[in-house]
């Protein structure tokens, strides 16, 4: 008797067309879907919160963004024209990203296959990107910094330069070049807009490993800091780097495993650091940047999380873990991380394709910039 009916409702709707029965229908199974069985009730999700119970949290896992779908709103009609009519969404979703920065509620990602700078403007749910026009034209965007004025400083590693963009993504200048750079990497911008910090990773076959310094106002190289070496002041493969707001300079020394310090002039201030498999010390470190108060994030591919350190570089707390399935948390590949205005952090990992977003313990779901859309996901 029910296959008959089934039958005859197909046979109806194949004759008049109507997409309102089959629409209908689908409804009808997806609340079924829904209740389960009499008497059961779905169960809510506990917060994912760092350091978990009993400690006091300090941080909470917000949400992640691996395209444009995940800070976009879908209107109902077009929501059900997909359902209906099987359209593939067409969201543009990240290929390999690499870094992340944040600048008043816009997250920039950069992405080194799609050749350009993935814009999510998280308040306004809009989605845009840079870089993919001239004179801006990005070959392969790797580190960036924001100034105080969401200004965007994308390192360029094909081109040998630096682009900058205002927040809009229109081409301001760019400096550098292949006489400049042997290998450009990561850059970060003092809180004065003065000093444009890049790093010069180098190579195996060089001692070219640094970071080379720009007055910004006139794209004027004015000097370095460090060489190839083990020594203080000296780098080995130097990766990230990133200004404090008292102006001292933290760069990720990678292949020494440690993080080096310095004044805003090159001087050197100090180190902390070593390769190891506990807590405090380094495996693959990657990323780095620091919050209002001068803590250090650091983010970790050996390890698949970001650690936190205070300013004389004392761990403090670590976020994360290393996972073969994808997940809240869970990482293969980090790399870029951003600490945002509001003390939000943001962790690419470039295995599963994402960014990662921890939202300080203090803040409300709905403070900050990226408040008003903190439970879109």
């Amino acid at each position: 008797m029910l296959g008959k009916s089934i039958g005859e409702l197909a046979d109806r709707c194949a004759r008049t067309g109507t997409i309102l029965l089959i629409a209908l229908i689908a409804g009808a199974l997806a609340s079924c879907a829904s209740t389960g069985s009499a008497g059961s009730e779905e169960v809510e999700q506990p917060e994912l919160v760092y350091p978990p119970p009993p400690e006091q949290a300090r941080f909470v896992f917000e949400r992640t963004i691996s395209s444009s779908a995940d800070i976009m709103v879908e209107d109902s009609e077009s929501k059900w024209r997909r359902i209906l009519t099987g359209e593939v969404d067409d969201a543009a979703a990240f290929s390999k990203p690499f870094d992340v920065v944040a600048c008043q509620g816009r997250v920039y990602v950069s992405d080194t296959v799609r050749r350009s700078v993935l814009v999510f403007d998280v308040p306004q749910a809009k989605f845009s990107e840079i870089g993919i026009v001239e004179p801006g034209e990005l070959r392969k965007p790797l580190g960036m910094a924001v100034d105080a004025d969401c200004n965007l400083f994308v390192v360029d590693g094909t081109l040998k330069r630096v682009v900058v963009f205002d927040q809009d993504g229109n081409f301001i200048t760019a400096f550098g070049g292949s006489d400049m750079f042997q290998r450009p990497s990561h850059i970060d911008v003092d809180l004065e807009g003065r000093y444009a910090y890049v790093v010069d990773t180098g190579g195996v076959d060089n001692d070219l490993h640094r970071v080379r310094v720009f007055d910004i106002a006139s794209g004027e190289h004015a000097f370095d800091i460090g060489r190839r070496g083990r020594d203080a002041g000296q780098f080995n493969l130097p990766r990230d780097i990133a200004v404090a707001p008292d102006g001292s300079v933290y760069v990720v020394d990678a292949a020494n495993f440690r993080v080096q310090v310095f004044e805003a002039d090159g001087t050197y201030l100090n180190q902390f650091g070593r390769v190891g498999s506990y807590p405090g010390n380094f495996s693959r470190p990657k990323g780095v940047d620091s919050d209002a108060s001068g803590n250090i994030y650091v983010s970790d591919a050996g390890f698949g999380n970001f650690q936190i350190f205070d300013p004389a570089g004392n761990l403090l707390l670590f976020i994360g873990n290393r996972a073969n399935t994808p997940g809240p948390a869970r990482f293969m590949l980090p790399a870029g991380i951003a600490v945002d205005e509001d003390g939000r952090v943001y962790m690419v990992d470039q295995f599963y394709r994402k960014v990662d977003v921890f939202r300080p313990a203090e803040l409300a779901p709905g403070d900050g910039y990226l408040g008003a859309r903190a439970a879109l996901n």
